[in-house]
């Protein structure tokens, strides 16, 4: 797979699905809904899932399955529905073994400085999805993008924009970012669910504002994101890993009509 192939259609494309492999069957049925979705409406899709869950507040918290398992499933729902997979990597040495399953390559925003995890990653020839830093401006993600090009993979980059830290306990998203790092020459993603987080809460798990989905996403097609990165589950409330900020996948069709209608509108 090319970013050619994600950027082929007038749509956008999506990355989405579970935030952490929690299971097979769970990850099975939200990737069978989402390709049933994204079919009908000719939006290339990504399923998204991580295989371990490293940023986590609370020494507690569930991380994953075990690697091995996770990837397993991911390779398990890349076959079967022949779409591409995408999980986040945490070290360098992560790189090569992740690379085996899937797709694309995702750089965790608090990671996305890492020079030898960025280069590991390029080295594999897979798509790195860089997600810039809640503490970086939009242009300093070219110096991030100039390292994976570094290692030969300069038609193998995205970038992410996933919001920015406002205070202590949350995040906005300042649209001018996506424009701005779409001069680089790189596809852009609107980290949706991510962006409307609100971290650091005493009670050591993250809140969110899921109620803010349909406004953030349509203020990113609007400005002119290329795709849209949107964390989906069954039931949220059960989610073993932000649950408080995903969407409900049944709530995801009427989005995505609402969306192409948006893409139509400014293209």
């Amino acid at each position: 797979m090319t970013i050619r192939d994600l950027t082929s259609t007038e749509n956008f494309f999506l990355l989405a699905g579970p935030c952490v492999i929690e299971g097979e069957d769970m990850a099975m049925r939200i990737a069978e809904r989402v390709v049933s979705l994204t079919s009908e409406r000719n939006i290339p899709y990504v399923f998204k899932g991580s295989y371990r869950k490293a940023n986590r507040s609370r020494l507690d918290s569930f991380t994953g399955i075990g690697d091995e398992n996770a990837l397993r499933v991911l390779r398990r729902v890349r076959e079967t529905f022949n779409i591409p997979v995408v999980t986040d990597i945490h070290s360098a040495e992560e790189a090569e073994m992740a690379a085996e399953y899937v797709d694309i390559l995702q750089i965790p925003a608090f990671l996305c400085r890492q020079t030898d995890l960025l280069t590991a990653a390029a080295k594999t020839g897979r798509i790195v999805n860089i997600k810039k830093g809640q503490f970086l401006s939009p242009e300093a993600m070219k110096y991030a993008a100039e390292k994976v090009v570094s290692e030969g993979g300069a038609g193998n980059v995205m970038l992410t924009e996933r919001g920015t830290t406002f205070g202590y306990q949350d995040l906005v998203v300042d649209f001018r970012g996506i424009p701005q790092m779409r001069k680089f020459g790189y596809p852009v993603v609107m980290d949706i669910t991510h962006s409307l987080q609100q971290p650091n809460q005493t009670a050591g798990v993250t809140g969110g504002m899921p109620e803010m989905i349909e406004t953030i996403a349509k203020a990113a097609i609007a400005v002119g994101a290329d795709g849209l990165f949107i964390e989906t589950h069954e039931n949220p409330a059960v989610a073993k890993s932000d649950g408080a900020n995903m969407l409900r996948l049944d709530l995801l069709e009427g989005l995505l009509d609402k969306l192409i209608r948006v893409r139509e509108a400014v293209r």
